[in-house]
C-alpha cells in the first residue's frame, strides 16, 4: 500500500482535482449499475412479489446509510489512517468479486423479509458498502489534499457519475452485454476504483498529533439544523418516487419512464452543488411559481395530452429538487463537518424513499403522497417576492399582514366552493380553466409570504383533483391499491370496469345471467384465447386441465365447463379480492377454481410435470409484461408443466412493446410450433366491450397447432425479426421492441 506523502509536490497538488473528480465519478457510476444489474440477476430466482423487492430496497438503503455512517465515523481518526482503513475495506470487499448472487434459491417456505436481505447482503453487501462511502469520504480527503479548497462541488461530480450509470445501464450495458459480462465489467471498474483511491491516498499529507484534520473545529450544527437537512432531502427523494408512481398510474404507463424522474433528481444535485451558482439561484427563485402553476394541474389527472402532463410533472420535480437541494447547499457546514452533513442527507433521502415506496402504498388507496409532497415542497422551498410592488403589498404591520392573509383565504375558499359545489361544477372545462387562472393569479401575489402561499397552494390542490380523489376514497369500494399500483372500479349503467393505472384490465357486463357470464375485452369468443378455449374439450376431453397466469377480473373463468380443472396464478392479493368481490366472473362461472398466490414462474416450477393441457400467459403490470416470464428459461418451465400435446397461449397486446419477436425467438429456440392472431372485433362486438387483441399460440405438437388453425380463424405465421437476440435470464432488453408512443396496436 502506498504511504501518503508528507510534502506533496506542487505538480501532484495540481492533479488532485481531476484525480478526485475521476475517482468519485467512477465510484458513483458503479454504484448506480449495481441495483438494476442485481435486479436482473435476482428476478428469475426470487420472482416479482412485492415482499421480495421491498426487502431488497430496504437492504440497499441500509447499506447506503451504513456507508455514509462509516465515512462519518472515519473522520475521527487521522487522515493517513483513514486512507489505510478504507483501502483495507476495499481490499476485503474485493473477495466478493466478481459481483453476483450466491448460488442459492429461495426455499418455498422462506420469509422474504428475512431471506432476501440475507441473500443480497451476503452476495453484494461488502462491495455496495465500500463503494457507497466514496463520495463523502473522498470529498473530505480532497479538502485536506488541496489545502482547504471547497469540496462540495465534487458532490456535483458524484451525481454526474450516478446519472451516467443510470442512463448507461438500460441504453448501453443491458442491450450490449449478457449478465455474466456485466459482472466482469463491474469487477474491472471496481479494480480501477481501488487504484484511483490509492492514488488519492498518496496525495494526502501526513498529520502530526493535534493537527486540526482529526477532530472538527467548526461549531457543530444544531439539532434543528440537522432536522432541516433531513427534511430538505426527504421531500425531493419522496417526490421522485411519487412522480414515477403518479406518471405510470394516472398519466401514461411508458416502459423505462422511471429513468426520467430519477435522472432529473440526480441532475438537480449537479446544479445545486455546482461552483457556479447562477443557474441554481434562478431556478430556486422561480420554483414557487412552478409549484403553484403545475401542482394543481398535475393531480387533476387529465389524460387528453399525456406527453404534456408528463413534461409538467417532470418539470415540477426538477424545479423542486433543485430548489430544495440548493437550499441545503446554502445551509451546508464547514468541510470538517462534511460527512455528518451527507449522513443527514442520506437519512432524509432514505426516509423519503421508504415513505413513498413502502408506506404510501399501504396507507393510501391512491397516490396521495404526491400532493402531500407537493405541499411539503411549498412549505420548504425558499421564497422571495417576484416584483417590488408585491413586496410593498405585504410590507405592513403584523395586523395588516393578517388581514391580507384572511382576504386571500376567503378568495380561495370562494373559488373552491364555486368550482366544486357552485354553478361552475356543471359548466365544464372552460370555466374550470378560468378558475385555475384566477387562483394562480392570487398565488403569484403571495409568493414571498409562506402562509398565504400555502393557503393558495392547498386550495388549488383541493379544487383540481384533491376533492375528487377524496370522494372516491370515501366511497370505500371504488378504488384499491397495492405495491403493483392503483386499481379503479368504474360502475356505468350496464357494465363494471377495472383499470390498473391508465390501462383497462377488465369489463363485466351487468344484467341477466347471460350478460354476467359473457367474456369481454381481449377475451371474447373470436380472440385467440377464446378460440383455444372453445376447442379445449375437443382437444383434451371433458377433464381438460387449465392454468391461467394473471387473474385480472376473472373473465376467462367463464369458459370453464363441468369436469375441467382450473387454476389461476396471481401475484397480487388485491387482484384476488377484486375478482372475488366487485367482479363476479368467478362467482358465476367457476367458484371452485384454485387460485395460487405468488410469482407465476416460481409457482409453476413447483407444479408436477405434464399437469396442464392449456396454459394462458396473461400477466400484465399496467402496460408492461414481466421480463422474467418471457425468457427461454421461462418457456422451458411452461414446456415442463404442459402435456406433450399441450397448448400455450401468450397475450401480447401492448401499446408500447412489440412482443411478437420475443415469443417468436423463444419458440424457435425451444422447438415450439407457433402462430399468431390479431383479432379485430366487429362494431356490434365493440358495443359489448370487445377489444382488439394480439395472441400467440404455441405447442410442442405441430398437430395441435394445425388443428387449432383448421377451425377456420385467421391465424398467421409469426414474423421473423432479423438480428433479434432471444431473451434469456442472462440477456434481455426492451429497446429493440419499443413501439412509437403514438402507435396503436396493429
Amino acid at each position: 500500500m502506498a504511504e501518503p506523502n508528507d510534502d506533496v509536490p506542487s505538480c501532484l497538488s495540481r492533479i488532485s482535482g481531476p484525480l478526485f473528480v475521476t475517482t468519485i465519478l467512477l465510484g458513483s457510476f458503479l454504484l448506480f449499475l449495481v441495483q438494476p444489474m442485481i435486479a436482473r440477476m435476482a428476478l428469475p430466482r426470487l420472482g416479482g412479489a412485492p415482499a421480495v423487492w421491498n426487502s431488497a430496497m430496504l437492504i440497499y438503503q441500509a447499506l447506503l446509510l451504513g456507508g455514509y455512517a462509516y465515512a462519518h465515523m472515519l473522520g475521527r481518526v487521522p487522515v493517513r489512517k483513514q486512507a489505510m482503513i478504507h483501502l483495507a475495506v476495499l481490499a476485503v470487499a474485493a473477495l466478493w468479486l466478481p459481483i453476483g448472487l450466491m448460488a442459492m434459491n429461495m426455499p418455498a417456505d422462506a420469509e422474504p423479509a428475512v431471506w432476501v436481505p440475507w441473500l443480497l447482503g451476503a452476495s453484494i453487501g461488502p462491495l455496495f458498502f465500500a463503494i457507497s462511502a466514496q463520495a463523502p469520504l473522498l470529498q473530505r480527503w480532497f479538502a485536506i489534499a488541496s489545502g482547504g479548497r471547497d469540496p462540495y462541488a465534487l458532490y456535483a461530480a458524484s451525481n454526474v457519475g450516478s446519472f451516467g450509470g443510470l442512463i448507461a445501464y438500460p441504453l448501453l450495458v443491458e442491450p450490449g452485454m449478457a449478465l455474466h459480462s456485466q459482472s466482469w465489467l463491474w469487477t474491472g471498474g471496481y479494480v480501477l476504483v481501488f487504484v484511483a483511491v490509492a492514488a488519492c491516498a498518496f496525495l494526502l499529507p501526513r498529520q502530526a498529533t493535534g493537527e486540526p484534520h482529526v477532530q472538527a473545529t467548526s461549531a457543530p450544527p444544531s439539532r434543528r439544523r440537522v432536522a432541516h437537512w433531513v427534511a430538505l432531502a426527504f421531500v425531493p427523494s419522496g417526490l421522485m418516487l411519487a412522480t414515477s408512481s403518479f406518471l405510470t398510474t394516472d398519466i401514461v404507463a411508458v416502459p423505462m419512464l422511471w429513468v426520467l424522474p430519477l435522472g432529473l433528481y440526480l441532475l438537480s444535485f449537479t446544479i445545486a452543488f455546482a461552483a457556479r451558482r447562477g443557474l441554481a439561484e434562478i431556478l430556486t427563485r422561480f420554483a414557487p411559481v412552478t409549484i403553484l402553476m403545475f401542482g394543481g394541474l398535475m393531480i387533476a389527472g387529465h389524460n387528453e395530452n399525456p406527453e404534456l402532463n408528463a413534461l409538467m410533472a417532470l418539470g415540477l420535480l426538477f424545479m423542486v429538487a433543485v430548489a430544495l437541494h440548493t437550499h441545503m447547499y446554502d445551509l451546508r457546514p464547514e468541510p470538517d463537518r462534511l460527512t455528518g452533513f451527507y449522513l443527514a442527507m442520506s437519512v432524509g433521502g432514505a426516509l423519503g424513499g421508504v415513505f413513498a415506496g413502502l408506506i404510501a402504498p399501504i396507507l393510501f388507496d391512491w397516490t396521495y403522497e404526491y400532493p402531500i409532497l407537493i405541499l411539503a415542497a411549498g412549505l420548504l422551498v425558499p421564497q422571495s417576492f417576484l416584483l417590488p410592488p408585491m413586496a410593498k403589498l405585504w410590507n405592513a404591520e403584523a395586523q395588516g399582514v393578517r388581514i391580507r392573509t384572511l382576504i386571500v383565504a376567503l378568495l380561495v375558499a370562494v373559488i373552491v366552493w364555486f368550482g366544486l359545489f357552485g354553478p361552475a361544477a356543471s359548466l365544464g372545462e372552460k370555466v374550470l380553466g378560468m378558475l385555475y387562472l384566477a387562483i394562480a393569479l392570487i398565488g403569484l401575489f403571495t409568493i414571498g409570504m409562506r402562509v398565504p402561499f400555502m393557503i393558495v397552494l392547498a386550495g388549488s390542490l383541493f379544487l383540481f383533483g384533491g376533492y375528487r380523489s377524496l370522494a372516491m376514497s370515501w366511497a370505500g369500494d371504488v378504488r384499491t391499491r397495492s405495491y403493483f399500483g392503483v386499481y379503479t372500479i368504474t360502475d356505468l349503467l350496464d357494465q363494471k370496469r377495472l383499470a390498473h393505472g391508465t390501462t383497462l384490465h377488465g369489463v363485466q357486463l351487468e344484467g341477466d345471467e347471460t350478460r354476467l357470464r359473457t367474456p369481454t375485452t381481449y377475451y371474447v369468443f373470436g380472440s385467440g384465447v377464446g378460440q383455444a378455449m372453445m376447442a379445449l374439450e375437443g382437444f383434451y376431453g371433458p377433464a381438460a386441465r387449465v392454468g391461467v397466469v394473471g387473474l385480472g377480473t376473472g373473465t376467462l373463468a367463464c369458459y370453464a365447463k363441468p369436469g375441467q380443472s382450473w387454476r389461476f396464478y396471481e401475484i397480487d392479493p388485491a387482484v384476488v379480492k377484486l375478482a372475488k368481490g366487485p367482479f363476479r366472473f368467478l362467482e358465476q362461472c367457476n367458484p371452485k377454481a384454485e387460485i395460487i398466490l405468488g410469482d407465476a414462474r416460481l409457482r409453476l416450477a413447483e407444479d408436477a410435470p405434464a399437469s396442464l393441457d392449456l396454459l394462458v400467459l396473461d400477466a400484465f403490470s399496467s402496460d408492461a409484461v414481466p421480463m422474467h416470464l418471457m425468457t427461454q428459461e421461462a418457456f422451458a418451465t411452461y414446456d415442463r408443466v404442459l402435456a406433450k400435446n399441450g397448448l400455450l397461449l401468450v397475450h401480447i397486446s401492448n401499446r408500447f412493446l412489440s412482443l411478437e419477436p420475443v415469443v417468436e425467438a423463444a419458440a424457435k429456440a425451444g422447438g415450439w410450433s407457433a402462430m399468431g392472431l390479431t383479432y379485430h372485433p366487429t362494431m356490434m362486438e365493440e358495443m359489448e366491450e370487445a377489444a382488439t387483441s394480439d395472441w400467440i399460440a404455441l405447442s410442442r405438437s405441430p398437430a395441435t397447432i394445425a388443428a387449432l388453425k383448421a377451425r377456420g380463424s385467421e391465424w398467421r405465421a409469426l414474423e421473423t425479426t432479423p438480428g433479434f437476440t432471444p431473451w434469456t435470464d442472462d440477456y434481455a432488453t426492451i429497446l429493440p421492441i419499443l413501439r412509437s408512443l403514438n402507435k396503436d396496436l396493429p
